[in-house]
């Protein structure tokens, strides 16, 4: 009998420590994002830097910053796609760099970042 008493407590403390990491892993109503927010978030700014790579060679190869259509029409860009999930993707250039952004489609129930680079390589968050 005792043994039984035994299991049950542990199984009681085992469904209670249970319940408590699940209400701290679970967001907020309203907030926070979502690993599939995450996980385009991350790709896009990896998207924005291979853009930016590839505007420097483009740049090395012909002595002007190209726009996105003419980085894949060259090669010196080989994407899949033109876009994230989430994300669109252009390129602002002018004599003397580049603007390459990835702009969300943000809405009240879904807030997003968009993000941005530039000739020196940096990725920032993006008005």
């Amino acid at each position: 009998m005792r043994g039984l008493i035994g299991i049950l407590i542990v199984a009681v403390i085992g469904v209670v420590v249970y319940r408590l990491y699940l209400s701290q892993v679970q967001r907020p109503e309203g907030g926070g994002t979502t690993p599939v927010q995450t996980i385009s978030a991350t790709g896009a700014q990896n998207d924005l830097l291979a853009i930016a790579q590839a505007e420097r060679v483009y740049y090395t190869e012909h002595g002007s910053y190209a726009s996105l259509d003419d980085l894949v029409s060259s090669g010196s860009l080989s994407m899949g796609k033109p876009a994230r999930a989430g994300f669109t993707y252009s390129v602002e250039t002018t004599a003397g760099g580049f603007i390459a952004a990835a702009k969300c489609d943000s809405s009240p129930a879904t807030p997003c970042t968009s993000f941005a680079v530039d000739q020196n390589m940096e990725v920032h968050a993006a008005p």
